[in-house]
């Protein structure tokens, strides 16, 4: 039988994906592609990938590029965490290595929001360098290929699968093997219903020959998602909205955002008095649930046709936008499905 990465090489030049946007591009497009598919699904990345290097084709104009102009283009991606630290990156990079991306892997790691299988995939794809990566996908495919039994977030578990990711690597063809791996799992070691018929690896794999590969790899156990309820205030002057500025940090971090309240009437008219609101018309809108990693947060929206704009919600900041302007800027998901419901 031929060695593993053997298979998985010939298996990806007859069968991988090979039209991918960033395949083949410079290490900037390979590097902005590794951030988007953290969490994300290729057919979600494909239209930001092409509307990001559009506007913003290089280093230098991402790191030229204000944080409002890249969120702006990072909206409805989600974990914008993601989008600051790419920012940040490129800015770094300008500043420590004259705009070129480092193809130094401990120069990689120094750069905010690149991990071990991040750089890893970067030096493997781009500089040909013999690199293990360990992403999601990769994981799902080593657990089952060696029907791992523990949840592969485990520091003892991932550090299992990083030694056989390591062993595993061939000594040449290394970016059709790390691509290789990639699409074994995003195409054929699927999360549910994979398709081990067509798996070039299906005769030795340990959890296929166990019948295990539906219970592999082993999902964590899985605790109460913390629920949280708020209203957000949609205060609308003629076809303008107010939004405020979120801090740099945290959820939203650095986006737009309709003002927000803990729930419950009072809390909601006291709001309205203290700012000097006069209520024209109030619109209870639909409430919905948007889901986070760590919690759930339901979302009350409320519509309020004020009859001009209060002085005292004018904070540094906040900022009266137009609707459809606004839906244009940097807005999450959650805010964008508000604003689609205002009708004038």
């Amino acid at each position: 039988m031929s060695a593993f990465f053997t298979r998985v090489i010939e298996w990806q030049r007859k069968h991988g994906r090979h039209d991918l946007p960033w395949q083949g591009a410079d290490a900037y497009r390979v590097w902005l592609s590794e951030i988007m598919l953290q969490q994300t699904q290729v057919a979600t990345v494909i239209p930001y990938f092409q509307k990001f290097v559009t506007s913003f084709p290089d280093i230098p104009a991402l790191a030229s590029a204000t944080e409002e102009q890249v969120l702006t283009h990072w909206s409805g991606l989600g974990y914008y965490s993601r989008a600051r630290n790419l920012h940040r990156s490129a800015q770094q990079i300008m500043q420590q290595h004259g705009g070129e991306f480092p193809a130094s892997f401990d120069d990689m790691l120094a750069l905010p929001g690149i991990g071990r299988s991040t750089a890893a995939a970067i030096s493997a794809l781009v500089f040909k360098q013999r690199r293990a990566i360990l992403d999601g996908n990769v994981k799902r495919v080593l657990a089952r290929h060696l029907a791992v039994q523990g949840w592969t977030g485990e520091k003892k578990i991932e550090a299992q699968l990083w030694t056989h990711a390591e062993a595993r690597l061939p000594e040449k063809n290394i970016a059709a093997y790390t691509q290789g791996m990639m699409d074994l799992g995003a195409t054929i070691c699927t999360r549910s219903k994979p398709h081990c018929n067509e798996c070039p690896v299906q005769s030795d794999c340990a959890g296929f020959k166990q019948g295990q590969v539906s219970k592999l790899p082993v999902t964590r156990s899985r605790k109460l998602v913390p629920e949280r309820h708020s209203t957000f205030l949609l205060l609308l002057d003629g076809s303008e909205i107010l939004l405020e500025k979120r801090p740099g940090s945290g959820i939203w971090g650095g986006l737009w955002c309709p003002p927000q309240i803990e729930d419950g009437q009072g809390v909601l008219a006291d709001y309205v008095q203290r700012s000097g609101i006069e209520v024209c018309e109030r619109i209870d809108l639909a409430e919905f649930t948007h889901t986070f990693t760590h919690f759930k947060l339901h979302i009350t929206p409320v519509l309020l046709r004020v009859a001009h704009k209060p002085i005292q919600v004018q904070q540094s900041g906040s900022e009266w936008m137009n609707v459809q302007q606004a839906l244009h800027s940097a807005i999450p998901t959650p805010v964008r499905k508000m604003l689609q419901q205002i009708s004038f």
